[in-house]
């Protein structure tokens, strides 16, 4: 394994389209996966794609799964404990979420109710299934950490987790990284210098290397569908950003991510 990338949306509806209209097919993207000798996790906002990331995690070596519910993509949804009690019973379901919490798309004010409790259980069911959580946070960075810090005192090592897509400033960071939670970074980094002074400052042992797929597409891909092929660009960046040899940052990315969520691959 070369590359692992932590994030993407393999069990996404735009890798189903024309691929002579919107880019490359799910099975072209899977064959570049095992060409490039890249791991990828596939991430769930719902109960349909959760169940949908398991069944490509259990036909492909390359692919792992992650279950859980977004806290805004649809504010209906629950989380169904007995419906994912199925799903992580699985050997390559390796996280839960993405969850967390979003006051961008909707306010703090109107809903901070709702995301807390339906963040705390699938928190309460990583504790009880022994798993890392997969963070998803905009405008909402201090509110995780309100929750998550006296969490951690409370449980330990056993609350771990990564901050998905991390756009914070470092002394956020630095919070995330006491509590023993890493942040993730994007091929945003490969055109945007807002992120620099984070991945410069960071411990290497609390980055890792995503991509989102097949949203936000690196540089020189921008404007394409993202896919987890691509995450090479995103690891050259941050090798690139540190001032640090890329086969240090490679194997670094590759050995934080088997770390956090318990894998073992050559």
């Amino acid at each position: 394994m070369k590359y692992f990338d932590i994030h993407s949306h393999l069990n996404f509806h735009e890798y189903d389209a024309d691929p002579a209209k919107d880019g490359a097919s799910r099975e072209e993207v899977i064959n570049r996966l095992k060409e490039t000798e890249t791991y990828t996790i596939a991430v769930g906002t719902d109960f349909d794609s959760s169940e949908w990331a398991v069944r490509l995690a259990q036909e492909n070596e390359n692919i792992y799964a992650c279950i859980g519910v977004h806290p805004v993509d649809n504010p209906t949804r629950i989380f169904e404990k007995e419906k994912f009690e199925e799903l992580v019973k699985h050997p390559k379901v390796v996280a839960i979420g993405e969850c967390g919490l979003d006051f961008f798309h909707l306010k703090k004010e109107e809903d901070f109710d709702r995301q807390k409790k339906l963040f705390l259980e699938q928190i309460n069911f990583a504790l009880a299934y022994d798993k890392p959580i997969m963070i998803h946070s905009r405008d909402a960075y201090e509110e995780l950490l309100e929750i998550l810090e006296p969490l951690k005192i409370e449980h330990g090592n056993k609350l771990r987790g990564d901050v998905h897509f991390f756009a914070g400033r470092l002394e956020i960071a630095k919070r995330f990284w006491k509590i023993g939670f890493t942040t993730s970074f994007t091929g945003v980094i490969t055109f945007a210098r807002d992120y620099d002074e984070v991945i410069k400052n960071a411990p290497l042992g609390m980055i890792m290397s995503e991509t989102d797929a097949p949203f936000v597409a690196p540089v020189p891909y921008r404007g394409k569908h993202n896919e987890p092929s691509y995450v090479v660009e995103v690891v050259k960046k941050i090798a690139e950003i540190r001032g640090e040899d890329l086969e240090i940052v490679q194997k670094a990315m590759v050995f934080n991510a088997q770390r956090l969520f318990g894998l073992d691959i050559a």
